[in-house]
């Protein structure tokens, strides 16, 4: 599998990272580093509305917002490996304690939770998709978004990717030090980047849109992006 596509912005969220100069700082050191700190509140979601959603999708919805502000969008896909996995989990302890669920978070449990709220709170009617496809939800996220792109030549897509705290009874083996986080990249089509699939295994932590962005700051010409079974082989030539 072979295509390209060309990144004109991109914003980035996670705790203590919430500006563009963080995330070049964190892009340039040696290793990849965790997260740490506190994440800013929203200016953008009204105050009932970021109370009502969870933290992961507040930074999701955030992220989108920010950039819907300078862009002239077409559509939009949310790609999340774990979506509401935290409220999801909040309504299960419920349930085993016999106990009545909140229909605020039964009604916000669905893994396309973030992306009906990034509509609402822009009063923008856009046509949004929401994958989950495992480690791998990043990259089948870019494969949607390219599929968008050839039918509306010449527009925006709009890529949100993000994940948060999973909880420690699944026994996951998502890098926790890197949750919660959310980028979002505004996509056209172009040569910028071209992709394909390798059949080599590779091992990284890091999630895939995180590594995407820390190789896409750093203005590498050739990276690799672990994924299920192989490895996403990045081209760039600007």
């Amino acid at each position: 599998m072979n295509y390209s596509l060309t990144v004109l912005d991109w914003y980035a969220i996670a705790p203590g990272m919430n500006h563009a100069e963080a995330w070049n700082a964190w892009a340039s050191l040696p290793d990849f580093m965790g997260f740490s700190g506190e994440i800013e509140k929203s200016q953008r979601i009204p105050m009932m509305s970021a109370r009502r959603m969870s933290p992961v999708s507040r930074i999701a919805v955030e992220a989108g917002l920010a950039l819907l502000e300078k862009h002239q969008i077409a559509r939009a896909v949310f790609t999340s490996r774990h979506g509401e996995l935290e409220r999801t989990y909040k309504i299960l302890q419920i349930l085993a304690q016999e106990q009545q669920v909140s229909p605020t978070d039964f009604s916000m449990s669905v893994h396309n939770t973030a992306a009906g709220w990034l509509t609402i709170t822009a009063k923008n009617p856009l046509p949004v998709t929401s994958l989950a496809a495992g480690k791998d939800s990043f990259q089948q996220g870019l494969i949607e978004a390219r599929a968008m792109l050839s039918a509306d030549e010449g527009e925006k897509v709009l890529l949100v990717d993000f994940d948060g705290v999973v909880p420690e009874l699944y026994g996951n083996d998502f890098a926790q030090e890197y949750a919660p986080y959310c980028v979002a990249l505004v996509l056209t089509l172009g040569e910028q980047f071209t992709c394909r699939r390798s059949g080599e295994a590779s091992e990284e932590p890091v999630p895939q849109s995180l590594s995407f962005l820390r190789n896409f700051l750093l203005n590498n010409k050739t990276f690799c992006i672990a994924g299920e079974v192989g490895q996403w082989q990045w081209n760039r030539k600007d």
